[in-house]
């Protein structure tokens, strides 16, 4: 048998160096240490396990950068909110996020992954952004559960497999930090309309709002106030990131009666296009609103910060423990 040249073992050992140390080889190794650290994927079992109602929550999640920048006042108030969801011990998470849109005005998707690498949708940061990982996997029978509970209510609903955006993984690395504060639970995102229709994404809500007393929390994540063309201006927050952060909270903490047409008025403000000048970080609270169901919102905190504003929700109280 011939011996292996030197020079050929090096080249072999540097190739398979940057291959364990690729991003999608990280995903799949830190996804098997999740499962192995007692994460489960069974969320039919967990389901049938009476369960008190879930409350819905909204987050700001802010950029990419969230999960580094420990200093920024939204780091400890987002580990708060996520200790404070972990502390309930939910079957699930399903959450909407501000990044992902269907492909039409009146559909929704659902991703049906049993795990789901990270996408890194965003561009002009540093190289370690994007070899960034966050342990987690889904729920293909959740999925399906919310498919038929969006049909039910006249909304086509398909399944696919896609990873999840930063909209999703670089928040919940604050909340539900892999080392600290383990989520445990699947996680399943489903998409928005691509639509700035308030009425329908609050209806959106409403069909998914079942799953609450099925010990799924749902979660919105956008954030309530986005410009990006302004965000150089400075920390110094602008008139309408004060302006429509405050009525956003007015509409939010409306009593139910009247909650779904004040978040609609919201939207034609005469600022609401300088706050959002697309309404994709604003429709994620739409859906969180409709599936609170008749549960007040209540703002847990908000910070405004130049052109945006990181206002946190939740809707619904907490289950006597």
């Amino acid at each position: 048998m011939p011996r292996l040249s030197p020079l050929f073992l090096l080249s072999l050992s540097v190739a398979l160096t940057a291959y364990m140390l690729s991003p999608t080889i990280q995903s799949i190794f830190t996804t098997v240490a999740a499962k192995l650290a007692g994460y489960t994927s069974n969320y039919a079992d967990l389901a049938t396990i009476k369960k008190p109602r879930m409350p819905v929550y909204f987050f700001s999640h802010g950029g990419p950068d969230v999960m580094y920048n420990k200093s920024h006042p939204v780091y400890p108030t987002l580990q708060h909110i996520g200790a404070e969801i972990t502390s309930l011990r939910p079957a699930a998470v399903l959450v909407f996020s501000a990044h992902w849109q269907s492909r039409t005005p009146a559909s929704i998707l659902v991703n049906s992954a049993p795990s789901a690498p990270l996408i890194y949708d965003f561009s002009g940061f540093p190289l370690h952004y994007y070899s960034a990982t966050y342990p987690n996997i889904g729920s293909p029978a959740l999925s399906a559960r919310v498919c038929t509970l969006v049909a039910s209510h006249d909304i086509p609903c398909d399944t696919t497999e896609r990873g999840l955006d930063h909209g999703v993984w670089a928040g919940f690395h604050v909340a539900f930090h892999p080392d600290e504060n383990p989520l445990g639970v699947p996680i399943v995102q489903a998409s928005l309309f691509r639509s700035e229709d308030p009425d329908a994404h609050y209806r959106l809500g409403r069909a998914v709002s079942a799953l609450r007393d099925e010990g799924v929390v749902i979660i919105g994540a956008g954030m309530s106030v986005h410009n990006l063309h302004h965000m150089d201006s400075g920390p110094e927050p602008l008139p309408y990131a004060v302006s429509f952060d405050d009525a956003l909270k007015e509409a939010v903490e409306a009593g139910v009666d009247e909650r779904q047409e004040k978040m609609a008025q919201v939207c034609s403000r005469p600022d609401a296009k300088q706050a959002h000048p697309w309404m994709d970080h604003l429709m994620p609270v739409h859906v969180a609103a409709g599936a609170a169901g008749d549960d007040l919102g209540k703002q847990l905190w908000t910070m405004k910060e130049g052109s945006f504003a990181w206002a946190q929700y939740r809707f619904g109280p907490l289950p006597e423990s």
